[in-house]
């Protein structure tokens, strides 16, 4: 028999009933008892309209108190939350929805006028909905087992799918976190990335798990990120790359305050000129690893570890466990990264085929690569999908555009293959840059640093890197 937990919203509104839930940049906030009290609201609504346990309910919405609401509503119904990408076109929602089997879409407002292939609601239209009918039973208890959200893979090798999380994948996520970072009485965690992206639904969670206050931004600002750093007692944030490196440029000759205690960097490889930077400035970047498919990171650097090991993501959290897939049993040996523990998912939803070629004994291959030093930290390297093989050589792109972003002038790039007939794919890079760079002296810097074979062989100046919702590097959309 499955284990099963008291409900964690109903569970932390017992013993936190008064205590800041969400706070928000307009200066509002709500209880963690408000909060149980509006999603269970909710929850009655939505079975009104007939949704039941079991059912696929979509939401395709920004950051807002009533997204959170609804994916609780969710679970006091056992309705599975399959959760959107509000950049993707109308048609690529359409087919994740009905990929999905959803029966339903939830929209904040400014999706009320695109056309779904199945029932839309707004949140406007739920709140009319009426909640009042005896026979509803809302779940008082959380089997650990059960499917409580769904998220689609980016999709950069083929049709995305859709990977499946338990609410015990969820829980085990947030407790190795915990583990690992600790958790300090005035703790409060700032969400700028999406809530439909792992990273903001896992902290989302650890609100009502912790009993830790979180501060919503509807999206990544600098200012607003700045601001609540600075003032609104903000002591951990989830970030990417290129957040932090417009963060150290917003906070100029400042320091931060002694009580922020992390950025938990993820999204791939950083520059190492980027953490040494935050180094010098005592800016508290912890490296980590993990993707949808682990329910967020299953690698982090532990505090102490932060500025010992610059590059490191760090080891694999309490429960979880890692190997590198190479036929060398020896440190520093690069291959493909395997993971097993109890915050990986069970399987992507319908893609049998999928899931006997990423699983092996409940290891999953990871597609991505990297390797282990000879303590056993791990560094990543690079996606598979991204890797360059030029005349039998293999290329990382993070390792040139590493190289390139330490030249003066030159705040991001980005590197993907390109055809050439002689040596099969080559090396193109794309630079966002601050002001004019001499041709000679980037090629002076590249021939320092890079062998030969791994020098891009087109340089492109560009306005923006294309990234998608959480601010990754989307490689394959480089030069179109």
């Amino acid at each position: 028999m499955s284990e099963t937990t008291p409900h964690w919203l109903t569970k932390r509104a017992d013993l936190s009933p008064d205590k800041n839930a969400i706070e928000f940049e307009d200066g509002n906030s709500i209880s963690y008892l408000e909060l149980f009290h509006r999603s269970q609201s909710y929850a009655k609504k939505l079975a009104n309209l007939g949704l039941q346990q079991g059912d696929h309910i979509a939401i395709l919405s920004t950051n807002c108190v009533e997204m959170i609401q609804t994916v609780y509503a969710c679970s006091y119904l056992g309705t599975v939350v399959v959760l959107l990408n509000t950049k993707l076109t109308i048609n690529e929602l359409n087919q994740q929805l009905i990929d999905s089997d959803s029966t339903l879409i939830i929209t904040s407002e400014s999706f009320t006028k695109s056309e779904f292939e199945v029932q839309k609601i707004s949140y406007n239209e739920l709140e009319s909905v009426s909640e009042k009918q005896n026979s509803i039973m809302l779940n008082e208890e959380i089997c650990l087992d059960d499917i409580f959200t769904m998220m689609y893979t980016s999709g950069t090798t083929g049709f995305p799918k859709a990977v499946q999380q338990t609410y015990g994948n969820h829980w085990w996520s947030a407790t190795s976190s915990v583990l690992n970072l600790g958790l300090h009485e005035n703790d409060k965690w700032l969400i700028p990335l999406p809530l439909f992206h792992v990273s903001g639904l896992s902290t989302m969670l650890k609100s009502v798990i912790y009993g830790m206050p979180i501060y919503v931004l509807e999206k990544f600002d600098v200012e607003k990120v700045h601001d609540a750093i600075m003032n609104r007692n903000v002591t951990i944030v989830s970030v990417v790359t290129v957040m932090v490196q417009r963060l150290i440029k917003r906070l100029g000759n400042n320091h931060y305050p002694y009580d922020f205690r992390c950025m938990l960097l993820g999204g791939g490889p950083a520059p190492k000129s980027l953490l040494e930077e935050a180094k010098e400035r005592n800016i508290p970047v912890f490296q980590s690893y993990g993707m949808t498919e682990t329910s967020s990171q299953i690698v982090t650097l532990t505090p102490e570890d932060a500025l010992k090991k610059i590059g490191s993501a760090g080891k694999p959290l309490f429960p979880a466990q890692l190997k590198i897939d190479h036929n060398k049993n020896e440190p520093n040996q690069i291959g493909e990264i395997i993971v097993r523990g109890p915050m990986v998912t069970r399987g992507y939803y319908k893609r049998t085929e999928a899931n006997d070629k990423v699983f092996e004994n409940s290891w999953l291959h990871t597609g991505d690569m990297g390797y282990l030093d000879e303590q056993g930290y791990l560094y990543v390297v690079d996606r598979r999908n991204d890797l360059i093989i030029s005349g039998g050589e293999n290329i990382y792109p993070s390792e040139i555009e590493n190289v390139l972003v330490q030249i003066d002038g030159i705040e991001e790039a980005g590197v993907k293959g390109i055809p050439n007939e002689e040596w099969g794919m080559v090396p193109a890079a794309y630079i966002v840059c601050s002001k004019p760079i001499e041709m000679k002296v980037l090629d002076a810097h590249l021939e320092k640093y890079l062998a030969k074979y791994k020098r891009p062989k087109e340089i492109h100046i560009i306005n923006e890197l294309p990234r998608n919702a959480a601010n990754k590097l989307v490689r394959h959309r480089l030069g179109k």
